[in-house]
């Protein structure tokens, strides 16, 4: 629904499971937002799988999110994230800055026109 691609309910189980910090926010118990973070608790933390359902955006579930994320990494040397393709001014807005010298290892060719120059 948030434009990702098929994922396993296993993987996505285990991918969780094995992050550091997890949120989900509900409504009704569905899920209406959710994120993660991989991280070495300590000096790195990326901010992974932000999502919010189509029809709650636009209403600072996404801001709850990622606010909440980052202040789990208080202290770490850097937190990073990636935007997913059109997402960048939601970052931005928050305080986020583009970083000068982030690369990525594309998979394939559409992420390596969504994501790289």
């Amino acid at each position: 629904m948030v434009g990702w691609p098929y994922r396993e309910p296993e993987k996505i189980k285990a991918a969780f499971e094995k992050s550091s910090h997890v949120i989900f926010l509900k409504q009704f118990n569905n899920i209406v937002a959710l994120g993660r973070t991989v991280d070495d608790d300590n000096y790195y933390g990326l901010i992974v799988d932000v999502a919010v359902h189509p029809n709650q955006q636009g209403k600072g579930l996404g801001t709850q999110v990622v606010e909440y994320l980052k202040d789990k990494m208080v202290g770490y040397s850097f937190i990073t994230l990636t935007a997913a393709p059109g997402k960048d001014a939601f970052y931005e807005k928050l305080g986020w800055k583009r970083q000068k010298s982030a690369f990525l290892w594309p998979r394939d060719e559409k992420q390596t026109e969504q994501h790289c120059f």
